[in-house]
């Protein structure tokens, strides 16, 4: 019999390719989704490349009433991955009581739920934001957590500990929280990718639609970091990579070969770049000039990260295959079909 995954967020950007993963791996998924910055259109997209149509229930975790009734009608669920949440840094440092109330609040009525339904695996979308500015790079799992720089950095690290704090006191509940750095990219069909609503927040969205058009102008945050080229550097990874690595968790949890209640990994290539070597890339992949323009540094951003993924690449049988042009090109083509489409 097919395992059941519930998938929350999973008409989001990395939900819907975790989503195709899991489908293509032998799961049976169930996605939880309020459609707050997605469509109900991309179950279709899944339909038309797996063969199989997910369900797809449309309300918010933060009502716990729904949710209630949502496990009292699937009692056969064998994994929630949880990626339901708001994910800009800018947002919220100008919105903070809005993150902590749905970031938080939803994570808390779901490990409730799960503890009254006997739900036994948890796997949580974490972010690289939870290290702040890191003393020493790359990354492991075992720096220090800085303060973090921004309200939706700081709804990652009390998630993190409020999951913690509850594998520590139920030991019938295991945990995997995969900390990832930038996730860009799309489907290789093109079928399905990250669609933000209104003004994106994310480089590479911003990239692609002023290559189509759709903004004036791409605006660079500063190029007066302490990096090589003035410019923030993080590790972009490729969607399709990152959404085999939810997979293997989940597997690993189903078939109890954690070693911890509650595990942490870091998910990356384990390389920088910056955000001008990134438009380089896309202007390779594309063969357009793109225009852009360098402006003051944004609040919440920090100045370099990446990761060390030898942890996950090591105990998670793990790591990413696409190159950051390969990655480049399959957002490109995506932003091209979806407009074709509008």
């Amino acid at each position: 019999m097919k395992k059941k995954i519930v998938v929350t967020g999973g008409t989001g950007y990395i939900g819907s390719h975790t989503t195709v993963e899991l489908l293509e791996s032998g799961f049976d998924v169930v996605i939880i989704d309020n459609l707050y910055n997605s469509e109900a259109e991309v179950i279709e997209r899944i339909y038309k490349l797996t063969g199989i149509k997910p369900v797809l229930e449309i309300f918010d975790l933060c009502d716990s009433d729904k949710l209630e009734r949502f496990f009292n009608l699937n009692n056969d669920i064998a994994a929630i991955i949880h990626f339901a949440a708001y994910k800009s840094v800018g947002e919220s440092v100008n919105k903070p009581l809005e993150y902590y109330h749905n970031n938080l609040l939803s994570l808390v009525n779901l490990l409730g739920a799960m503890k009254r339904h006997n739900i036994p695996n948890l796997v949580f979308s974490s972010s690289c934001t939870v290290y702040g500015q890191p003393e020493k790079l790359p990354v492991t799992e075992s720096a220090p957590l800085q303060p973090a720089t921004s309200p939706y950095g700081n709804t990652k690290q009390v998630g993190e500990a409020i999951i913690r704090d509850t594998t520590a006191s139920d030991k019938n509940i295991k945990a995997i929280s995969l900390r990832y750095f930038n996730p860009i990219g799309a489907h290789p069909s093109a079928l399905i990718g990250e669609l933000p609503n209104g003004v994106p927040e994310n480089l590479v969205p911003f990239i692609t639609q002023t290559a189509y058009g759709l903004r004036d102008e791409l605006k660079v945050f500063g190029d007066d970091y302490d990096t090589p080229d003035g410019s923030c550097i993080r590790d972009y990874l490729h969607v399709v990579d990152l959404a085999k690595a939810h997979v293997v968790a989940v597997m690993r949890l189903i078939e109890a070969e954690n070693k911890a209640n509650f595990e942490v990994f870091n998910l990356g290539t384990g390389i920088g770049v910056s955000v001008l070597e990134a438009i380089r890339s896309f202007e390779r992949v594309s063969g357009i000039k793109l225009k852009y323009k360098i402006t003051g540094r944004r609040p919440g951003d920090i100045e370099k990260i990446w990761a060390d993924p030898s942890f996950a690449n090591k105990e998670l049988g793990w790591k990413t295959l696409s190159s950051l042009d390969e990655a480049m090109k399959t957002a490109w083509d995506w932003e091209r079909y979806i407009r074709s489409r509008k």
